[in-house]
Protein backbone atom coordinates (compact mmCIF):
# COMPACT_ATOMS: atom_id res chain seq x y z
CA UNK A 1 0.00 0.00 0.00
CA UNK A 2 2.58 2.39 0.73
CA UNK A 3 4.20 1.42 -3.00
CA UNK A 4 0.48 2.37 -4.32
CA UNK A 5 0.37 5.58 -2.07
CA UNK A 6 4.18 7.09 -3.20
CA UNK A 7 2.83 6.91 -6.79
CA UNK A 8 -1.11 8.26 -6.20
CA UNK A 9 1.27 11.06 -5.02
CA UNK A 10 3.80 11.47 -7.35
CA UNK A 11 1.07 11.55 -10.13
CA UNK A 12 -0.71 14.32 -7.64
CA UNK A 13 2.78 16.07 -7.59
CA UNK A 14 3.86 16.23 -10.90
CA UNK A 15 0.73 17.51 -12.34
CA UNK A 16 0.74 20.49 -9.83
CA UNK A 17 4.66 21.02 -10.16
CA UNK A 18 3.99 21.40 -13.85
CA UNK A 19 0.64 23.48 -14.06
CA UNK A 20 1.93 25.47 -10.62
CA UNK A 21 5.96 26.24 -11.74
CA UNK A 22 7.25 29.14 -12.64
CA UNK A 23 9.77 27.52 -14.67
CA UNK A 24 8.54 27.68 -18.61
CA UNK A 25 9.52 28.27 -21.99
CA UNK A 26 10.95 32.01 -22.15
CA UNK A 27 8.45 34.48 -24.18
CA UNK A 28 9.05 33.81 -27.71
CA UNK A 29 10.37 36.69 -29.89
CA UNK A 30 10.48 34.64 -33.32
CA UNK A 31 8.11 33.27 -36.04
CA UNK A 32 8.66 29.77 -34.57
CA UNK A 33 5.87 29.58 -32.09
CA UNK A 34 5.07 26.38 -33.80
CA UNK A 35 8.01 25.20 -31.62
CA UNK A 36 6.26 25.77 -28.73
CA UNK A 37 3.30 24.29 -30.20
CA UNK A 38 5.28 20.67 -30.67
CA UNK A 39 6.77 20.82 -27.37
CA UNK A 40 3.39 21.26 -25.86
CA UNK A 41 1.46 18.32 -27.80
CA UNK A 42 5.03 16.25 -26.73
CA UNK A 43 3.93 17.39 -23.04
CA UNK A 44 0.42 16.75 -23.46
CA UNK A 45 0.99 12.94 -24.78
CA UNK A 46 3.84 12.04 -22.45
CA UNK A 47 1.73 13.49 -19.68
CA UNK A 48 -0.85 11.20 -20.34
CA UNK A 49 1.16 7.91 -20.61
CA UNK A 50 2.79 8.95 -17.40
CA UNK A 51 -0.38 9.53 -15.47
CA UNK A 52 -2.14 6.50 -16.70
CA UNK A 53 0.99 3.87 -16.69
CA UNK A 54 1.90 5.08 -12.65
CA UNK A 55 -2.19 4.93 -11.98
CA UNK A 56 -2.64 1.65 -13.37
CA UNK A 57 0.38 0.21 -11.44
CA UNK A 58 -1.30 1.72 -7.98
CA UNK A 59 -4.66 0.46 -9.34
CA UNK A 60 -3.46 -3.01 -9.96
CA UNK A 61 -1.14 -3.14 -6.25
CA UNK A 62 -4.13 -2.05 -4.52
CA UNK A 63 -6.47 -4.39 -6.32
CA UNK A 64 -4.13 -7.46 -6.28
CA UNK A 65 -2.78 -7.11 -3.11
CA UNK A 66 -2.01 -9.85 -0.83
CA UNK A 67 -4.90 -10.86 1.38
CA UNK A 68 -4.51 -12.46 4.78
CA UNK A 69 -6.11 -15.89 4.56
CA UNK A 70 -7.24 -15.33 1.37
CA UNK A 71 -5.26 -17.29 -1.61
CA UNK A 72 -5.29 -16.00 -4.76
CA UNK A 73 -3.42 -17.25 -7.77
CA UNK A 74 -2.35 -15.54 -11.00
CA UNK A 75 -3.63 -16.46 -14.67
CA UNK A 76 -0.64 -17.17 -17.02
CA UNK A 77 -2.17 -15.31 -20.75
CA UNK A 78 1.50 -15.47 -22.55
CA UNK A 79 -0.52 -13.74 -25.16
CA UNK A 80 -3.36 -11.28 -25.62
CA UNK A 81 -4.39 -10.17 -29.01
CA UNK A 82 -7.13 -8.09 -28.18
CA UNK A 83 -4.81 -5.90 -25.89
CA UNK A 84 -1.77 -6.31 -28.23
CA UNK A 85 -3.74 -4.72 -31.06
CA UNK A 86 -5.06 -1.89 -28.52
CA UNK A 87 -1.35 -1.10 -27.02
CA UNK A 88 0.12 -1.12 -30.38
CA UNK A 89 -3.09 1.24 -31.84
CA UNK A 90 -2.85 3.60 -29.04
CA UNK A 91 1.42 3.80 -29.10
CA UNK A 92 1.32 4.10 -33.00
CA UNK A 93 -1.29 7.38 -32.22
CA UNK A 94 0.87 8.50 -29.43
CA UNK A 95 4.10 8.81 -31.48
CA UNK A 96 2.78 10.23 -34.62
CA UNK A 97 1.14 12.80 -32.43
CA UNK A 98 4.30 13.80 -31.30
CA UNK A 99 6.66 13.46 -34.56
CA UNK A 100 4.56 14.51 -37.06
CA UNK A 101 4.69 18.49 -35.83
CA UNK A 102 8.46 18.25 -35.31
CA UNK A 103 8.74 16.92 -38.94
CA UNK A 104 6.34 19.54 -39.96
CA UNK A 105 8.47 22.18 -37.90
CA UNK A 106 11.74 20.75 -39.23
CA UNK A 107 10.88 21.20 -43.08
CA UNK A 108 9.95 24.61 -42.35
CA UNK A 109 13.30 25.02 -40.10
CA UNK A 110 15.97 23.96 -42.94
CA UNK A 111 14.13 25.82 -46.00
CA UNK A 112 14.85 29.78 -45.35
CA UNK A 113 13.05 32.07 -47.33
CA UNK A 114 13.83 33.53 -50.40
CA UNK A 115 14.30 37.30 -48.86
CA UNK A 116 16.26 35.83 -45.87
CA UNK A 117 19.87 37.79 -45.03
CA UNK A 118 22.70 36.12 -44.46
CA UNK A 119 24.45 36.56 -41.17
CA UNK A 120 27.73 35.12 -40.34
CA UNK A 121 28.37 33.90 -36.79
CA UNK A 122 31.42 32.25 -35.98
CA UNK A 123 32.24 30.72 -32.81
CA UNK A 124 35.79 29.66 -30.89
CA UNK A 125 36.61 29.55 -27.16
CA UNK A 126 35.16 31.55 -25.64
CA UNK A 127 33.92 34.27 -27.74
CA UNK A 128 30.86 34.99 -30.44
CA UNK A 129 32.08 37.29 -33.65
CA UNK A 130 29.25 38.63 -36.36
CA UNK A 131 30.40 39.15 -39.77
CA UNK A 132 27.68 40.88 -42.49
CA UNK A 133 27.23 41.15 -46.03
CA UNK A 134 27.75 44.74 -47.10
CA UNK A 135 25.99 46.74 -49.89
CA UNK A 136 26.54 43.79 -52.22
CA UNK A 137 24.38 41.71 -50.07
CA UNK A 138 26.89 38.90 -50.44
CA UNK A 139 29.69 37.44 -47.89
CA UNK A 140 33.31 37.15 -49.26
CA UNK A 141 34.61 33.94 -49.45
CA UNK A 142 36.66 32.63 -46.26
CA UNK A 143 39.49 30.69 -45.41
CA UNK A 144 41.26 29.29 -41.87
CA UNK A 145 44.76 29.61 -43.81
CA UNK A 146 43.95 33.47 -43.85
CA UNK A 147 43.25 33.98 -40.91
CA UNK A 148 45.55 36.40 -38.77
CA UNK A 149 45.56 39.21 -36.37
CA UNK A 150 44.70 41.82 -38.71
CA UNK A 151 42.28 39.20 -40.22
CA UNK A 152 40.40 37.11 -37.54
CA UNK A 153 37.67 36.29 -39.78
CA UNK A 154 39.87 34.70 -42.72
CA UNK A 155 38.54 36.57 -45.31
CA UNK A 156 39.97 36.39 -48.98
CA UNK A 157 41.59 40.04 -49.98
CA UNK A 158 41.01 38.87 -53.32
CA UNK A 159 37.44 38.04 -52.93
CA UNK A 160 35.88 41.65 -53.96
CA UNK A 161 32.58 40.60 -52.41
CA UNK A 162 34.47 40.29 -49.13
CA UNK A 163 36.03 44.11 -49.17
CA UNK A 164 32.74 45.69 -48.08
CA UNK A 165 31.88 42.47 -45.36
CA UNK A 166 30.84 44.52 -42.00
CA UNK A 167 32.85 42.73 -38.78
CA UNK A 168 31.83 42.60 -35.65
CA UNK A 169 35.34 40.94 -33.94
CA UNK A 170 35.16 42.45 -30.46
CA UNK A 171 32.05 42.72 -28.69
CA UNK A 172 29.89 39.55 -29.03
CA UNK A 173 26.81 41.57 -30.02
CA UNK A 174 24.56 41.47 -33.06
CA UNK A 175 22.16 43.68 -33.96
CA UNK A 176 19.45 42.91 -36.32
CA UNK A 177 16.27 44.49 -37.76
CA UNK A 178 12.67 43.36 -36.58
CA UNK A 179 10.65 41.51 -38.66
CA UNK A 180 13.69 40.58 -41.65
CA UNK A 181 14.17 37.01 -42.00
CA UNK A 182 17.29 36.33 -41.41
CA UNK A 183 19.86 32.64 -41.89
CA UNK A 184 22.29 32.58 -39.45
CA UNK A 185 25.59 30.96 -41.29
CA UNK A 186 27.51 29.13 -38.43
CA UNK A 187 31.55 28.16 -38.44
CA UNK A 188 33.36 27.37 -35.68
CA UNK A 189 37.12 28.32 -35.34
CA UNK A 190 38.16 25.32 -33.05
CA UNK A 191 35.62 22.52 -31.30
CA UNK A 192 32.25 21.84 -31.79
CA UNK A 193 29.97 25.09 -30.53
CA UNK A 194 26.30 25.25 -30.18
CA UNK A 195 24.63 28.98 -31.31
CA UNK A 196 21.50 29.06 -29.42
CA UNK A 197 18.77 31.96 -28.79
CA UNK A 198 16.16 30.70 -26.30
CA UNK A 199 13.71 33.79 -26.88
CA UNK A 200 14.29 32.41 -30.48
CA UNK A 201 13.85 29.37 -30.24
CA UNK A 202 16.78 28.21 -32.75
CA UNK A 203 19.75 26.05 -31.51
CA UNK A 204 22.00 24.66 -33.74
CA UNK A 205 25.51 23.23 -33.68
CA UNK A 206 28.85 24.59 -35.11
CA UNK A 207 30.81 21.93 -36.74
CA UNK A 208 34.69 22.73 -36.95
CA UNK A 209 35.26 22.45 -41.08
CA UNK A 210 31.37 23.00 -41.65
CA UNK A 211 28.87 25.66 -42.20
CA UNK A 212 25.85 25.27 -40.71
CA UNK A 213 22.79 27.18 -40.73
CA UNK A 214 19.39 28.41 -38.77
CA UNK A 215 16.71 31.11 -39.67
CA UNK A 216 14.73 33.01 -38.12
CA UNK A 217 12.46 36.33 -38.11
CA UNK A 218 12.99 38.15 -35.05
CA UNK A 219 9.19 39.86 -33.96
CA UNK A 220 9.82 41.85 -31.27
CA UNK A 221 12.51 44.21 -30.10
CA UNK A 222 14.85 43.84 -27.10
CA UNK A 223 17.88 42.10 -25.93
CA UNK A 224 18.35 38.27 -25.78
CA UNK A 225 21.17 36.16 -24.76
CA UNK A 226 22.70 34.04 -27.06
CA UNK A 227 24.49 30.37 -25.80
CA UNK A 228 26.78 28.24 -26.73
CA UNK A 229 24.73 24.77 -25.22
CA UNK A 230 27.46 22.35 -26.53
CA UNK A 231 30.30 21.46 -23.74
CA UNK A 232 32.96 23.28 -25.59
CA UNK A 233 35.68 23.55 -23.11
CA UNK A 234 36.85 24.77 -19.71
CA UNK A 235 35.36 28.48 -19.82
CA UNK A 236 31.86 26.73 -21.81
CA UNK A 237 29.38 28.85 -19.65
CA UNK A 238 30.97 31.89 -20.05
CA UNK A 239 30.65 31.84 -23.83
CA UNK A 240 27.93 34.56 -23.94
CA UNK A 241 26.65 37.44 -26.54
CA UNK A 242 23.89 38.97 -27.26
CA UNK A 243 20.97 39.85 -30.37
CA UNK A 244 19.70 43.41 -29.88
CA UNK A 245 16.82 43.81 -32.09
CA UNK A 246 16.22 47.36 -33.92
CA UNK A 247 13.81 49.01 -35.47
CA UNK A 248 14.58 49.59 -38.88
CA UNK A 249 15.85 53.37 -38.37
CA UNK A 250 17.74 52.43 -35.45
CA UNK A 251 19.51 49.62 -37.08
CA UNK A 252 20.24 51.70 -39.92
CA UNK A 253 22.49 54.32 -37.06
CA UNK A 254 24.29 50.87 -35.70
CA UNK A 255 24.93 49.42 -38.74
CA UNK A 256 26.55 53.13 -40.50
CA UNK A 257 28.90 52.88 -37.34
CA UNK A 258 30.67 49.29 -38.15
CA UNK A 259 33.92 48.72 -39.70
CA UNK A 260 34.21 47.14 -43.21
CA UNK A 261 37.07 44.24 -43.71
CA UNK A 262 38.21 47.24 -46.62
CA UNK A 263 38.49 49.51 -43.64
CA UNK A 264 40.41 47.09 -41.64
CA UNK A 265 42.68 46.43 -44.74
CA UNK A 266 43.28 49.95 -45.95
CA UNK A 267 43.42 51.65 -42.18
CA UNK A 268 46.97 52.69 -41.33
CA UNK A 269 49.33 51.13 -39.02
CA UNK A 270 50.62 52.86 -35.85
CA UNK A 271 53.16 55.35 -36.00
CA UNK A 272 55.37 55.11 -33.27
CA UNK A 273 57.11 58.38 -33.60
CA UNK A 274 53.71 60.14 -33.47
CA UNK A 275 52.67 57.53 -31.02
CA UNK A 276 56.12 59.12 -28.89
CA UNK A 277 54.45 62.30 -28.60
CA UNK A 278 51.18 61.49 -26.87
CA UNK A 279 52.86 58.79 -24.94
CA UNK A 280 54.89 62.08 -23.17
CA UNK A 281 51.93 62.56 -21.02
CA UNK A 282 51.55 58.46 -20.06
CA UNK A 283 55.24 58.42 -19.27
CA UNK A 284 54.20 60.54 -16.60
CA UNK A 285 52.67 57.73 -14.36
CA UNK A 286 53.93 54.66 -16.38
CA UNK A 287 57.28 55.44 -16.62
CA UNK A 288 59.32 56.65 -19.80
CA UNK A 289 59.76 52.99 -20.91
CA UNK A 290 56.50 51.90 -19.92
CA UNK A 291 57.82 50.31 -16.92
CA UNK A 292 54.88 51.14 -14.92
CA UNK A 293 55.11 53.17 -11.29
CA UNK A 294 53.53 51.67 -7.90
CA UNK A 295 53.90 54.79 -6.12
CA UNK A 296 51.13 56.14 -9.15
CA UNK A 297 49.39 52.76 -9.35
CA UNK A 298 50.25 52.71 -12.89
CA UNK A 299 51.30 49.36 -14.27
CA UNK A 300 53.92 48.02 -16.57
CA UNK A 301 52.40 48.24 -20.72
CA UNK A 302 55.56 47.07 -22.60
CA UNK A 303 55.39 43.55 -23.33
CA UNK A 304 51.44 43.55 -23.43
CA UNK A 305 49.20 42.69 -26.35
CA UNK A 306 48.69 45.64 -28.47
CA UNK A 307 45.54 44.19 -29.28
CA UNK A 308 44.55 44.27 -25.68
CA UNK A 309 45.84 47.78 -25.19
CA UNK A 310 44.26 49.45 -27.89
CA UNK A 311 40.81 47.77 -26.38
CA UNK A 312 41.43 48.73 -23.16
CA UNK A 313 41.98 52.61 -24.36
CA UNK A 314 38.63 52.34 -26.31
CA UNK A 315 36.68 51.43 -23.30
CA UNK A 316 38.29 54.14 -21.42
CA UNK A 317 37.21 56.62 -24.04
CA UNK A 318 33.74 55.07 -24.05
CA UNK A 319 33.30 54.69 -20.37
CA UNK A 320 33.18 51.11 -20.41
CA UNK A 321 36.22 51.47 -18.03
CA UNK A 322 36.42 54.25 -15.26
CA UNK A 323 33.08 54.68 -14.80
CA UNK A 324 32.21 51.97 -12.17
CA UNK A 325 31.63 52.78 -8.55
CA UNK A 326 34.92 52.06 -6.49
CA UNK A 327 37.40 52.55 -9.20
CA UNK A 328 39.31 55.09 -8.19
CA UNK A 329 42.65 54.46 -10.24
CA UNK A 330 40.72 53.29 -13.38
CA UNK A 331 38.67 57.09 -12.97
CA UNK A 332 42.01 59.36 -13.59
CA UNK A 333 42.36 57.32 -16.95
CA UNK A 334 39.38 58.83 -18.06
CA UNK A 335 40.07 62.75 -18.36
CA UNK A 336 43.71 61.62 -20.31
CA UNK A 337 42.17 60.22 -23.06
CA UNK A 338 41.25 63.47 -24.44
CA UNK A 339 44.64 63.29 -25.81
CA UNK A 340 43.61 60.49 -27.64
CA UNK A 341 41.20 61.74 -29.86
CA UNK A 342 40.60 58.72 -32.42
CA UNK A 343 41.47 55.66 -33.26
CA UNK A 344 45.02 57.05 -35.56
CA UNK A 345 46.64 58.26 -32.33
CA UNK A 346 45.76 55.40 -30.03
CA UNK A 347 47.32 52.96 -32.92
CA UNK A 348 49.86 54.82 -32.74
CA UNK A 349 50.62 55.59 -29.20
CA UNK A 350 50.43 51.47 -28.70
CA UNK A 351 53.09 51.57 -32.01
CA UNK A 352 55.21 53.83 -29.61
CA UNK A 353 54.74 51.04 -26.78
CA UNK A 354 55.17 48.25 -28.89
CA UNK A 355 58.56 50.01 -29.48
CA UNK A 356 59.90 49.59 -26.26
CA UNK A 357 62.56 47.46 -24.53
CA UNK A 358 60.44 44.90 -21.89
CA UNK A 359 61.65 43.99 -18.95
CA UNK A 360 59.53 41.55 -16.36
CA UNK A 361 58.03 44.02 -13.85
CA UNK A 362 59.48 44.03 -9.94
CA UNK A 363 57.79 41.15 -8.01
CA UNK A 364 55.96 42.39 -4.90
CA UNK A 365 53.60 39.46 -4.20
CA UNK A 366 54.19 35.86 -2.72
CA UNK A 367 52.44 33.06 -1.96
CA UNK A 368 52.18 29.08 -2.44
CA UNK A 369 53.10 28.43 -5.88
CA UNK A 370 51.89 24.67 -5.62
CA UNK A 371 48.32 25.59 -4.83
CA UNK A 372 48.87 28.72 -7.80
CA UNK A 373 50.09 26.47 -10.02
CA UNK A 374 46.66 24.48 -10.06
CA UNK A 375 44.62 27.64 -9.74
CA UNK A 376 46.27 28.61 -12.90
CA UNK A 377 45.26 25.15 -14.39
CA UNK A 378 42.00 27.00 -15.35
CA UNK A 379 43.13 30.13 -16.38
CA UNK A 380 45.66 28.95 -18.70
CA UNK A 381 43.03 27.84 -21.11
CA UNK A 382 42.96 31.14 -22.73
CA UNK A 383 45.76 33.38 -21.08
CA UNK A 384 48.37 30.36 -22.62
CA UNK A 385 50.45 27.84 -20.20
CA UNK A 386 53.15 30.00 -20.59
CA UNK A 387 51.50 32.84 -19.30
CA UNK A 388 51.69 35.26 -22.46
CA UNK A 389 48.34 35.02 -23.54
CA UNK A 390 45.91 33.95 -26.62
CA UNK A 391 45.53 36.62 -29.13
CA UNK A 392 42.56 34.68 -30.45
CA UNK A 393 41.28 34.30 -27.22
CA UNK A 394 41.09 37.93 -26.35
CA UNK A 395 43.32 36.91 -23.43
CA UNK A 396 46.33 39.22 -22.20
CA UNK A 397 50.16 38.51 -21.25
CA UNK A 398 50.18 37.99 -17.72
CA UNK A 399 53.53 37.11 -17.63
CA UNK A 400 56.42 39.41 -16.25
CA UNK A 401 53.43 42.21 -15.75
CA UNK A 402 52.86 43.78 -12.69
CA UNK A 403 51.80 41.71 -9.71
CA UNK A 404 50.29 43.94 -7.70
CA UNK A 405 48.18 45.39 -10.71
CA UNK A 406 46.93 41.88 -11.49
CA UNK A 407 46.03 41.46 -8.05
CA UNK A 408 43.66 44.60 -7.84
CA UNK A 409 42.21 43.92 -11.13
CA UNK A 410 40.92 40.11 -9.58
CA UNK A 411 39.57 41.83 -6.51
CA UNK A 412 37.52 43.84 -9.03
CA UNK A 413 36.42 41.71 -10.82
CA UNK A 414 35.76 39.93 -7.97
CA UNK A 415 33.70 42.86 -6.09
CA UNK A 416 32.22 43.82 -9.77
CA UNK A 417 33.93 46.64 -10.16
CA UNK A 418 35.16 46.00 -13.10
CA UNK A 419 33.63 43.56 -16.06
CA UNK A 420 29.56 44.91 -15.42
CA UNK A 421 29.02 47.39 -17.86
CA UNK A 422 27.55 45.52 -20.80
CA UNK A 423 29.98 46.79 -23.39
CA UNK A 424 32.98 44.37 -21.77
CA UNK A 425 31.99 40.77 -23.11
CA UNK A 426 35.70 39.68 -22.02
CA UNK A 427 35.41 41.43 -18.09
CA UNK A 428 31.64 39.60 -18.09
CA UNK A 429 33.60 36.38 -18.52
CA UNK A 430 35.95 37.11 -15.77
CA UNK A 431 33.35 37.91 -13.69
CA UNK A 432 32.65 34.81 -13.67
CA UNK A 433 36.32 32.98 -13.71
CA UNK A 434 37.14 34.65 -10.79
CA UNK A 435 34.59 32.53 -8.49
CA UNK A 436 37.76 29.80 -8.37
CA UNK A 437 39.24 32.66 -6.29
CA UNK A 438 37.15 32.74 -3.12
CA UNK A 439 39.78 34.94 -1.32
CA UNK A 440 43.27 37.28 -1.24
CA UNK A 441 44.89 34.18 -0.39
CA UNK A 442 44.27 32.46 -3.20
CA UNK A 443 44.49 35.61 -5.55
CA UNK A 444 47.94 35.87 -3.87
CA UNK A 445 48.75 32.28 -5.02
CA UNK A 446 47.81 32.42 -8.34
CA UNK A 447 49.69 35.46 -8.82
CA UNK A 448 52.95 34.18 -7.19
CA UNK A 449 53.15 31.32 -9.68
CA UNK A 450 52.17 33.76 -12.58
CA UNK A 451 55.43 35.16 -11.09
CA UNK A 452 57.48 31.76 -12.18
CA UNK A 453 56.38 32.08 -16.06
Amino acid sequence: MAIAIALILLVVWSLFFHFASPWYLTPIASNWGMIDTTIDITFVVTGIVFVAVNLFMAYCIIKFRHKKGKQQKAEYEPENTKLEVWLTVITTIGIAAMLAPGLIVWNDFVNPPQDAVEVEVVGQQWHWSFRLPGEDGQLGNVDVRYMSKSNPFGIDSEDPAGLDDILIGDSSTLHLPINQPTKVLLRSKDVLHDFAVPQFRIKMDLVPGMVTYAWFTPTKTGTYDILCEELCGISHHAMRGKVIVDEPSDYQTWLQEQVTFADLQNRPKGDPELGKTNFAICAACHGQNGEGMQVLNAPKLTGQEPLYLKRQLQYWKKGIRGASEGDIYGATMTPLMVTLPDQASIDNVVAYIESLPSEPAEKTISGDISTGRYIYSTCSACHGADGKGIWSMNAPALADMTDWYLARQLKNYKDGIRGKHPGDPYGYQMNMMVDILPDEKAINDVIAYINTL
